[in-house]
């Protein structure tokens, strides 16, 4: 296959401390057939303080033994900053330097196209405004073309441009705030009893810290799009329970190892991608029923009160 003469984005890959995990991510990424030609940087978050460092010193041993890229560049963490302000900060910091990035966390298994996939399609779209991202995994479905186009953003083997990416608003408040008075809530939600806004809620009561779900919507509200496979790119081992806000899960374990032509010029919304995910998403959150019986709890509505004032 003749290589596409373009500048390959760099792969950033976040860690902590699964030690067989990561060696799985690394593993499968080693055999994407653009490995040897991608820089790879690696992230790795210290221990909570007064945790054992026992499994971060494994990870930590095992990330400086890696070879098979461009170039290995490790980022130790002197203190623990959590997933979220780790991502953050480390796809802001990339992108700074490359202008686009590939992100993966240490779950995320890639068939062997997965990198092929993403350059191909950063470098395609990279002048189109409406394209803010590209994701590896796509939900299971009868897609009708090869890609397709979702509104918003995803977290499970992505990528972007720094002018995407700057309009990332990390403040949940504002963005429950802009969604609700947009009227966007049961859009954003993929029509379920509120799947998606309920985890925003979640992380400005500070239940959650999911940078991933301002990430989507921050994107969503700007009106912008994310170019999915119609085949994923990608297996996440971690709804095996052992991940932050992962059950145990085995929905996601098939990986496409062919390529995949992304040359999609119709950048819209897909009606019939977007009619799976909803249908996958009322699945899983309750169906039609427990959508239309609903109702949020009095401190939720507190909060949602005091989002408006």
């Amino acid at each position: 296959m003749i290589k596409s003469r373009i500048t390959y984005a760099p792969v950033c890959l976040f860690v902590f401390n699964r030690l067989a995990h990561t060696q799985k991510t690394v593993d499968a990424l080693k055999e994407n057939i653009l490995a040897p030609d991608s820089d790879l940087y690696i992230y790795s978050d210290a221990p909570k303080k007064n945790s054992s460092t026992i499994a971060s010193d494994d990870v930590r041993a095992y990330i400086k033994t890696i070879s098979g890229f461009k170039s290995v560049t490790i980022k130790e963490r002197k203190m623990n900053f959590g997933l979220s302000k780790s991502i953050i900060t480390g796809v802001t910091e990339v992108l700074k330097k490359h202008k686009k990035i590939i992100v993966l966390e240490d779950d995320m298994i890639s068939g062997k196209f997965f990198l092929k996939f993403m350059n191909d399609s950063l470098d395609f779209y990279k002048n189109e405004d409406l394209v803010a991202s590209i994701h590896g995994y796509s939900i299971p479905g009868k897609y009708e073309t090869n890609t397709f186009f979702l509104r918003g953003a995803d977290c499970w083997g992505w990528a972007t441009w720094e002018d995407s990416w700057s309009m990332f608003e990390t403040d949940g408040k504002k963005l429950y705030k802009e969604l609700l008075q947009a009227n966007l809530l049961e859009k954003f939600n993929y029509k379920t009893n509120g799947l998606f806004s309920g985890m925003l809620l979640d992380q400005v009561r500070g239940n959650n810290d999911s940078w991933a779900i301002r990430w989507s919507a921050s994107v969503f509200l700007h009106n912008k799009l994310t170019l999915y496979p119609s085949y994923s790119l990608i297996n996440n081992i971690g709804n095996d329970g052992s991940g932050v806000h992962c059950v145990d899960n085995n929905v996601y374990d098939d990986v496409y190892e062919g390529f995949i032509d992304i040359k999609n010029k119709n950048i819209v919304e897909s009606v019939n991608a977007r009619k799976i995910y909803e249908k996958y998403f009322r699945k899983i959150s309750g169906g039609l029923v427990q959508r239309i019986k609903y109702k949020v709890p009095s401190g939720v509505k507190k909060l949602i009160k005091n989002i408006l004032k």
